[in-house]
Formats: structure tokens, C-alpha cells, sequence
């Protein structure tokens, strides 16, 4: 799992957080491969096309994806962090936080799923692109210059802020999976999640300036195609089906 998170913080800064977040879906068909084989775990027949359509999806996603990063130094993250049009959005988030963690989850929480997925998923817009900033700011720290002072504070502040939103997240994750079913909420979750990341991304990172119509709607199938195969292999893994039951006979009673 450590060597995974640290693979997950080396990607972010090499290459555009629009096409790490998606694939990071792809830790679920391959899980439940090796679960089939290594823990002899059924996959049923709608598992195996869930992980089909993933690996497809992925492949799509890979080829329309933005081909150069948009903020590759700490000077261009410092201009995108106090930009106007994220600033307010940053304020909406944090208002959004705050309504659903002291008002809404109280109260609804336990009944609705939507509810902690979206704290968890909003919290989001501050967990990705704070790893994508820690990245480009610890490349100035160790520079003898006056800006790594500068990227150090901010790296700090970047940390700081990751920090506070992956503990708040663990906390309602697990709240959530002691009220529903994990299968749901991972899928639910996954897609909800990776909505708002890209969201978040595009408007600080400016990453979606260089897509074209093309490829944008490229992604936007390969994402899709990703989603269902996601949903397929976590809600539908508990049914008892398989290929063999498409050539029974349907014998009809009178």
C-alpha cells in the first residue's frame, strides 16, 4: 500500500492529475483478478466484463489525454493558487463542507450514502491537488535561491492542508461503511470522487485548455466506460451467475 501511495505522489508530478485520478481505477479489476486466482474468490460473469470494459476504458483515456503538463514550476503554481476563479471556488467548496459536515451528516448521514461520499468527495478537491503542489514546490526547496524559502512555506501549507483533508476523509469513510454496503459506496464513490478531482484540476491546472473537442470527448466515453466497468465488478460481485447459466434450458410450467 506504501509503495502504491508513493507510485500515486510520483505521478502527479510527472504527469496531468486528469489522467492519474481516473486510472487509479484500475487497482480494482487487477484486485479482483488476483483475488479470483490467489484467494480462489468468485468472479462472476459480469466481474469479468467490469474488468473488461476498465482495461478499455483505461486504454481510451490514455490516448486522449492531455500530452504536456500546464503548471510545471512553483511560479506558475502561485499565480494558479491565487487566481480569482479558483479562490471562489475553494469558498464554495469550504461552505459546501461545512453545511454537510455540521448540519446535513448529523442528521441524514446514517440514511444517505450521498451524504458522506460527498464530504469524502470534496475533500477530495483539496487531497489531489495539494500532492500535485507539494510535488512542484519541493522542487525549489533544495535550490539556493531566494524562492525556495518561499516553496517551503508553501510546501508546509500544502501539507498541512493534505494532512487535514485525508484524516477527515478516513473518518467518514469508515463511517459510511458501517452503515452501507462497501461495494456500493466504492463504486458511488469512485465516480463522485474523481468528478470533482477533475474538476478541481481543470480549474487550477488549467489542464483541459489543450484538449480538443476530439479528445475531450474521448476521455470524457473512456471515463465513462470506466465507471460502468467499476460499478459491474463491486455492486454486482455478490450475484451467483456465470456463463454456464445462459445455455440452461428455459423450461416452462404450466
Amino acid at each position: 500500500v506504501a509503495l502504491g501511495q508513493i507510485g500515486n505522489f510520483l505521478a502527479y508530478t510527472a504527469v496531468p492529475t486528469v489522467l492519474v485520478t481516473p486510472l487509479g481505477a484500475l487497482g480494482v479489476p487487477f484486485g479482483s483478478i488476483l483475488a479470483s486466482y490467489l484467494l480462489k474468490e468468485k468472479l462472476n460473469i459480469l466481474g469479468k466484463l467490469g474488468c473488461l470494459l476498465s482495461c478499455a476504458g483505461s486504454v481510451v483515456l490514455i490516448i486522449h489525454s492531455p500530452k504536456s503538463e500546464s503548471v510545471t514550476t512553483q511560479a506558475e503554481l502561485e499565480e494558479k493558487l491565487t487566481n480569482p476563479v479558483f479562490v471562489g471556488y475553494l469558498c464554495i467548496v469550504l461552505l459546501m463542507l461545512l453545511l454537510l459536515i455540521f448540519w446535513i451528516a448529523p442528521a441524514h448521514g446514517p440514511t444517505n450514502i450521498m451524504v458522506y461520499i460527498s464530504i469524502c468527495s470534496l475533500l477530495g478537491s483539496f487531497t489531489v491537488p495539494s500532492t500535485k503542489g507539494i510535488g512542484l514546490a519541493a522542487q525549489d526547496i533544495f535550490h539556493n535561491n531566494p524562492s525556495s524559502q518561499r516553496a517551503l512555506y508553501l510546501c508546509l501549507v500544502l501539507l498541512a492542508v493534505l494532512g487535514c483533508s485525508i484524516i477527515i476523509q478516513f473518518r467518514y469513510i469508515n463511517k459510511a461503511l458501517e452503515c452501507f454496503d462497501s461495494s456500493v459506496f466504492g463504486a458511488i464513490y469512485y465516480v463522485v470522487f474523481t468528478t470533482l478531482v477533475l474538476l478541481a484540476s481543470a480549474i487550477l491546472f488549467r489542464e483541459w485548455s489543450n484538449v480538443g473537442v476530439v479528445d475531450f470527448l474521448g476521455m470524457a466515453c473512456g471515463f465513462t466506460t470506466v465507471s460502468i466497468g467499476i460499478v459491474l465488478i463491486q455492486v454486482f460481485k455478490e450475484f451467483n451467475f456465470n456463463i454456464g447459466d445462459l445455455n440452461k434450458p428455459n423450461v416452462k410450467t404450466d
